[in-house]
């Protein structure tokens, strides 16, 4: 037990250090290639920090713990929108593009929309009495994730707004994202592995794991990605970091984990697609609490709330167990 603790200590310092590197590493490739930071955030830290749920649910696809692939995927998107955007708001207040709150966190909320229809089979009378993410299903969300990726490519020709980034060299930029990448999963696997060895020791079940300690280990890269993003003031990487991510972790993510083996969906994880959705709706709600013209902003009063949310919830997935 000493040396789990131990070894979730230094995945924790690994995590941090590889974030502050990879926020230092994208935001310099923005500022050098004179695009706007939020496809960076969209795109490279995106995928980056969801490299931890991808190598996750292959292995949860692979051994066969479909409640485990799911549940990391639902719980990642939950507390990527109530904890990660709750603690990053509550350092500093993110201002929010008003393409990212027309566009961007719509297609979240589509993600999950689509997920929720392809898996709720026995809602919608299909499936012969159980709910499954067929390879087909699979196709489809991966088709949806071919438009998000066309629609970033088109952001790209957007140009970035003047902010003061501190830039490197092209070998030092890549030094740092690859390195920093390397950190997050590293960092992420420590967390994760040692965090399931804790949970099962204490009996829990593989949904419960899935939902709790695994998604909040393989959420703590866009944890510490995004709240590093709002304290040095990057906005539109913090708030691109945990939109993108969870696009990425539903259509890309979920989409290429039943290709690999069919992922049978249980009537509770269902529940869970439900509170996906609702966290995502109450973050484009609160685009619209107290905003200027043209001027969005997540302030500290509404991470605490959704901080509040995500305990309420924690507190309801562990009554039932």
């Amino acid at each position: 037990m000493f040396l789990v603790v131990i070894l979730l200590i230094v995945g924790l310092a690994t995590l941090v250090f590889g974030g502050d590197f990879f926020i230092r590493g994208s935001a310099s490739f923005a500022k050098k290639l004179n695009i706007s930071p939020i496809v960076i955030g969209l795109t490279v830290v995106a995928f980056g920090t969801s490299a931890a749920e991808l190598v996750v649910n292959i292995f949860a696809a692979v051994q066969g713990t479909p409640d485990l692939a799911i549940g990391n995927i639902l719980g990642s998107n939950i507390s990527n929108i109530l904890l990660v955007l709750g603690v990053a708001t509550i350092i500093y207040p993110i201002s929010v593009k008003k393409g990212t709150v027309w566009k961007e966190i719509p297609f979240g909320i589509l993600a999950v929309l689509v997920l929720f229809i392809l898996s709720a089979d026995t809602f919608f009378g299909n499936g012969g009495g159980y709910n499954i993410l067929t390879r087909g299903d699979g196709l489809i969300l991966l088709s949806f994730f071919i438009i998000f990726i066309y629609y970033t490519y088109g952001l790209t020709k957007v140009k970035g707004e003047k902010e003061d980034v501190k830039t490197y060299s092209w070998p030092i930029s890549i030094i740092y994202v690859l390195g920093g990448l390397g950190g997050l999963v590293l960092g992420g696997k420590l967390l994760v592995d040692n965090g399931v060895i804790i949970a099962k020791l204490f009996g829990m079940s593989e949904l419960f794991i899935g939902l709790t300690v695994v998604a909040i280990g393989t959420s703590l890269p866009e944890l510490v990605a995004s709240s590093i993003a709002a304290y040095r003031g990057h906005d539109d990487l913090a708030i691109g970091n945990v939109v993108g991510s969870n696009i990425f972790n539903v259509l890309w993510v979920l989409g290429l984990t039943p290709l690999i083996s069919p992922i049978h969906v249980s009537p509770e994880a269902n529940i869970d697609v439900v509170v996906a959705i609702g966290a995502a709706a109450l973050l484009f709600l609160f685009m619209f609490i107290g905003h200027k013209k043209n001027h969005y902003k997540l302030r500290r009063w509404q991470g605490v709330v959704f901080i509040l949310v995500y305990i309420i919830y924690l507190a309801y997935i562990g009554y039932r167990g």
